[in-house]
This record gives C-alpha cells, structure tokens and sequence, in this order.
C-alpha cells in the first residue's frame, strides 16, 4: 500500500517511479516493516513483468521506494473499463 509518482532520478538521467507509504502508515512499525520486506521481495526478482526496484532511500525520516517507471495505463484505468480478456487469467489463478 502506497502512493507511486513519477520521478527523475537527476544523477542517472533518467524517469523513475517513487513509491512512498501514505502519511497515516508513515510511522507504524508493522507497515515500515512491511514496506521494507516489500523492497527486499522486489530487490530478488527479475521478471519482464515486475518492475525493477532501484533502491530504498529515506529523506525526512520517511522511506521510499525508487522503481523502474513503466509506462501504460494504471490499474485503475484498466479496471474502469471492466473486466477483460487480460484479467480472466489473473482472476482464474488467485482463485
């Protein structure tokens, strides 16, 4: 859980995606500790289909996330439109 925005990573040159946890969780321990197993996950992935997690930073005391940015439709926007073809699968397997 956590807001994602668009970034540039200014040493690289490059658009990245930030993902940080909402104020409200930013000082719970059990979602810091969450968040922090989140990017040790993501850190042992390598799949075309997860992005790729550039590094866990911290600025103001609050952690973040610094992820390839993929471009497309979010989620929500793809949900707007109703159920597709694309989620049948993804339906079928969480079942």
């Amino acid at each position: 859980m956590g807001r994602v925005y668009r970034a540039e990573d200014t040493t690289l040159s490059r658009q990245v995606a930030i993902k940080v946890l909402p104020d409200e969780f930013a000082h719970d321990a059990e979602r810091l500790a969450r968040f922090e197993r989140e990017a040790k996950l993501l850190a042992s992935l390598n799949h075309p289909n997860i992005a790729s997690i550039y590094g866990l930073e911290q600025a103001d005391g609050r952690p973040f996330l610094v992820l390839e940015l993929v471009e497309g439709q979010t989620l929500a926007d793809r949900l707007k439109k109703g159920r597709s073809r694309w989620m049948k699968p993804s339906i079928s397997a969480a079942r």
